[in-house]
């Protein structure tokens, strides 16, 4: 199985044996896919990868949340990693809009989204998108970035949305949809009726590690090891066997983030 999307590399996991790779490897959970949130995460996010290169992929990228003062300057800073150091990663992520805690800098991240946009298309990688809150805003900036040129590869993490926002996001873009551990709240019924719109060939598994706690582990803190709760209950919905929904999520993973390449 592949978790598309887990922090496992964060401070919250400092220190751990068996580390949090061998334990999702442990629960079948052999490749992982490491967003970046800011400058600060490279370090810790590439010194857990290099003990892990056939297992783990890279994203590099800034949250929105983490669009301050310095945002230009911190995208410069990024941009020259991703050109100094190619192939080095798989995905530009995550990044996007948030207006969930913070409307302040709402142009702000509109062209810091926009920028890295670009980025992916120059470099022919998919975009790992953040959008809480904002998904006329996200909408907006993807129609702007098609009129540049073909849209690159997109997955909408964290997908909590309904059917109606499927039929909305696919108006503008067909991408896939990271589904974690919300799928199993009791509070997600409209999730999960999104999902046979979705249909499984664009579905991607992910945790968010280390929030969103699947049930039975809610309340909790997340890992890539919970990774088969997930798919169980994506399973249940769709009334397909879990073995469906690992290979087409894993068929999916190894194209987007060029697993076993």
């Amino acid at each position: 199985m592949t978790d598309t999307h887990t922090h496992i590399y964060m401070s919250d996991f400092d220190g751990e044996t068996p580390d949090p790779v061998l334990r999702a490897m442990d629960a079948g959970v052999t490749r992982m896919v490491f967003p970046c949130v800011d400058m600060a995460s490279l370090d810790p996010m590439s010194a857990l990868a290099a003990s892990y290169p056939e297992n783990v992929r890279m994203g590099i990228g800034l949250h929105p949340t983490e669009v301050k003062e310095d945002y230009r300057e911190v995208l410069d800073r990024l941009e020259h990693t991703l050109r100094d150091t190619p192939g080095r990663f798989a995905a530009i992520g995550e990044v996007g809009i948030d207006m969930y805690w913070d409307k302040s800098r709402r142009e702000e991240q509109r062209e810091a989204f926009a920028r890295q946009l670009g980025w992916a298309r120059e470099f022919s990688l998919p975009v790992i998108i953040h959008c809480r809150e904002g998904l006329d805003d996200t909408l907006d900036i993807l129609r702007r970035s098609r009129k540049e040129g073909t849209l690159p590869p997109l997955v909408f993490h964290s997908f909590t949305g309904s059917e109606a926002d499927v039929r909305r996001i696919r108006e503008v873009c067909d991408p896939w949809f990271g589904i974690n551990g919300v799928v199993t709240f009791k509070n997600a019924p409209l999730l999960r009726d999104a999902l046979p719109s979705i249909g499984v060939g664009r579905i991607l598994l992910e945790t968010d590690a280390p929030w969103l706690a699947p049930v039975p582990k809610r309340g909790g803190r997340n890992e890539s090891a919970y990774i088969p709760y997930i798919r169980d209950r994506i399973a249940e919905v769709l009334s397909i066997s879990p073995g469906d929904v690992e290979r087409a999520t894993d068929e999916s993973a190894a194209r987007l983030f060029r697993f076993g390449s």
